[in-house]
């Protein structure tokens, strides 16, 4: 790790490792400790106790954030050209169809969420090289698959956003921006945690939430006590 400036030594300094913090102070506490000029991202990280190898234990899911993630989303929507009005006056960025795969052919990503309808999923299949790395391939499951694609882009731009569990167990999303109250950081957080909760796998064995922290760029993690995820 590199060396330490006296701002970010004095946040790790006020989180103690050892502690669980409840989910209340640990919003109020990562506003606090973050030091660095921008509006950096709050993170929550879970760590779960299932093994994500077997299907039967895949943890992925969709929540829509109280408060929106304070990031400005780019939608790019492939539909056929009758659905392209409704879908710009929902507020996608780039509209279109054959143009935009070309340029995704030729690498062009420079976006955050595709949405696009069943009938078009035969097209954007070879671009899975292209957008599968970037977690970008639409799915039916994260709502980017649909007829309805101008409810889609509306729920995306307000703050809907899709998750899953990575090869070591680990669910990772941003919930905020530090610009945010900490009411809000911890509504968010709180959505999102619930909405784990009930993604709980059956096949899963023991403890399901092993630990949760919450962090912003650069700020040290503050440990989370599951139990009071219950608090007002």
């Amino acid at each position: 790790m590199s060396k330490l400036t006296k701002k970010q030594k004095l946040a790790f300094g006020k989180v103690d490792s050892e502690k669980l913090y409840s989910l209340k102070d640990a919003s109020a506490l990562v506003k606090e400790i973050t030091s660095v000029k921008f509006d950096a991202s709050v993170d929550v990280d879970v760590r779960l106790g299932v093994d994500p190898r077997k299907a039967n234990q895949m943890v992925r899911g969709v929540v829509s954030l109280p408060h929106g993630t304070g990031k400005e989303i780019r939608v790019l929507v492939l539909c056929t050209p009758d659905l392209e009005a409704a879908a710009k006056e929902a507020g996608a960025d780039h509209v279109g169809l054959d143009e935009y795969i070309e340029k995704i052919k030729g690498g062009w990503t420079d976006i955050d969420v595709i949405i696009t309808m069943p009938a078009i999923m035969g097209k954007i299949g070879a671009l899975g090289r292209v957008l599968g790395p970037r977690g970008l391939m639409p799915n039916p499951k994260s709502g980017t698959v649909t007829n309805d694609v101008a409810t889609a882009v509306k729920e995306v731009k307000q703050g809907k956003i899709d998750f899953k569990v990575d090869k070591a167990g680990i669910v990772h999303t941003a919930v905020g921006k530090v610009s945010f109250s900490e009411d809000q950081i911890r509504e968010n957080a709180k959505e999102f945690l619930a909405t784990i909760n009930k993604l709980k796998p059956s096949a899963a064995k023991g403890i399901y939430i092993k630990s949760i922290f919450l962090s912003s760029t650069m700020s040290p993690g503050i440990k989370i006590d599951p139990k009071s995820l219950d608090e007002n």
